[in-house]
């Protein structure tokens, strides 16, 4: 008899409508990646087989939200839409004021604006690139005060997003309150591998803050997922539902940001959420002016209803139970294999660890982007850097920043992709990590003033290809032998049989 601790599951939904993928060869590919400067974010599309850029607005929405978006009211003032969006929001996070925004960069604007003044500084739970950004762009420093731990892609500590309380009091006490703009705490911290923070960790950093007379303001865009880890990781939680923990989680910050393109299941739309009236009418005012009018913060009438139908959708247990679990499959399989990534895993994707993975290529021929051209090349997956690229140059001296992790993200998009999918994935990343010493590095000929990452360009250090070809093989201008041989001979992505 078969083991019910050990029996298989699936996708808590069926598909309903498919999207041909392009097959293409490894030739194919390579000169997609050349043209692209081997940076992923320059890719078509079209040119791309398994797509793990981001989680950020590729969700497949439900059969619900596509008939909610029927219901679009495209009235330019007081859309009936923006109403049914903002009970959804106030009965899942429990703010008392929203601000829709086109995307989640435009809601950490907003707060940017109205919160930050020169010279002030921001601490935050690691940063994100364009919430720094951002504050920066407000006259604001960013702080991080995020707990050693976060920096170790080895540690196994369940809650590496949390704040370090220590540090945090020690910023507040050399600089004074005063100077402090408000605590930017992320959950399922997106820098450090999706890490969570916890419930306990919440609770004390906003206390500390709110007894300075500090705000503190969420970027909330995995809360939900950061409430199933709560759920699963810490004491006392294991029986409280999801949409429990993430008002839990809210009722200790003074606001939050939103980037509704990730938890809330839609393709476009972001929130700033506010207790806060004043606040809130200040960011009303200047979501006239960057945004749209405030009852639709550039977005269609559609976009709203659809976002108000996912909001709902997102904390059902079966739903974010399939969620993390296909993360965590992918993640199993490549820990099999030895190949290193970030632990333990988080909830929007497997990190990883370049700088493990290649250590043949020093840091400053950019291991991460490096990577994540190569896989491109062997399978056609689409993953995206997360170290020196995307950490960009000091604004002071404008020295690059090397931070501690050197990552590449194979980022899931919710309820996009199957298991099969994933083995894929897992069977190329594995097959790189057998042959590593053939990938080289990378430098940039062409860099960005800002966020480089996005449009930078870069090519070989050696030769005429990020990764080479295995002794034997030869390039061609037709089908590319597979690094693999598991996969079939004309280097297209297998067809599995049942």
């Amino acid at each position: 008899m078969t083991d019910r601790g050990r029996r298989s599951w699936a996708e808590p939904w069926k598909i309903k409508m498919v999207e041909p993928l392009r097959m293409t060869t490894r030739s194919d590919r390579e000169q997609a990646i050349r043209a692209a400067g081997y940076n992923t974010f320059l890719l078509r599309s079209e040119d791309v087989y398994i797509d793990l850029l981001t989680d950020s607005g590729t969700n497949a929405m439900s059969d619900r939200q596509w008939a909610a978006m029927m219901l679009g009211d495209e009235a330019y003032a007081g859309s009936a839409n923006f109403y049914r969006l903002e009970e959804a929001a106030r009965n899942a996070y429990g703010f008392r004021h929203l601000v829709p925004t086109h995307q989640g960069r435009g809601a950490e604007h907003l707060l940017s604006q109205i919160c930050i003044r020169p010279g002030m500084l921001v601490p935050g739970n690691m940063y994100f690139t364009t919430t720094k950004h951002h504050q920066e762009l407000a006259g604001g420093r960013f702080v991080d005060v995020i707990v050693d731990e976060a920096h170790d892609p080895a540690s196994l500590h369940p809650f590496k997003g949390n704040v370090d309380l220590a540090k945090l009091e020690r910023l507040i006490r050399e600089a004074g309150a005063d100077r402090v703009a408000y605590l930017s705490l992320e959950t399922c911290v997106n820098m450090a591998g999706g890490q969570p923070c916890s419930l306990e960790n919440i609770r004390e950093a906003c206390a500390l803050c709110h007894a300075h007379g500090i705000r503190v303001f969420l970027d909330a865009t995995r809360a939900v997922e950061n409430a199933w880890f709560i759920r699963e990781r810490e004491p006392g939680y294991a029986h409280w539902s999801i949409a429990r923990i993430l008002r839990e989680i809210c009722r200790h910050a003074d606001g939050a940001t939103i980037s509704a393109k990730k938890d809330c299941l839609v393709n476009i739309g972001g929130m700033l959420l506010l207790n806060d009236d004043d606040l809130a009418e200040e960011a009303r005012n200047l979501c006239v002016v960057y945004e749209g009018l405030h009852t639709y913060g550039g977005l269609a009438g559609r976009d709203l209803e659809a976002m108000a139908v996912g909001i709902n959708e997102m904390v059902q247990p079966e739903y974010i139970h399939a969620r993390v679990g296909q993360v965590a499959y992918l993640a199993d399989r490549l820990l099999e294999a030895r190949v290193p990534i970030v632990r333990p895993v988080g909830g929007h994707g497997v990190f990883l660890v370049a700088s493990e993975f290649l250590p043949h290529v020093r840091r400053e021929a950019l291991p991460a982007q490096a990577l994540a051209a190569a896989i491109y090349i062997d399978s056609g997956v689409r993953a995206m850097e997360r170290g020196a690229v995307s950490a960009g140059r000091d604004s002071t001296t404008g020295e690059n920043l090397y931070p501690a992790l050197e990552l590449v993200r194979l980022t899931i998009p919710r309820r996009v992709y199957t298991q099969a999918h994933m083995d894929v994935v897992a069977e190329s990343v594995i097959d790189l990590y057998e042959n590593r010493d053939l990938i080289t590095g990378l430098r940039f000929t062409y860099e960005p003033r800002r966020l480089r990452f996005f449009q930078a360009r870069f090519e070989p250090e050696q030769g005429d290809t990020v990764l080479r070809w295995r002794a034997g093989e030869q390039a061609g201008d037709g089908p590319a032998p597979a690094m693999s041989t598991r996969r079939s001979d004309t280097d297209r992505v297998p067809v599995r049989h049942p």
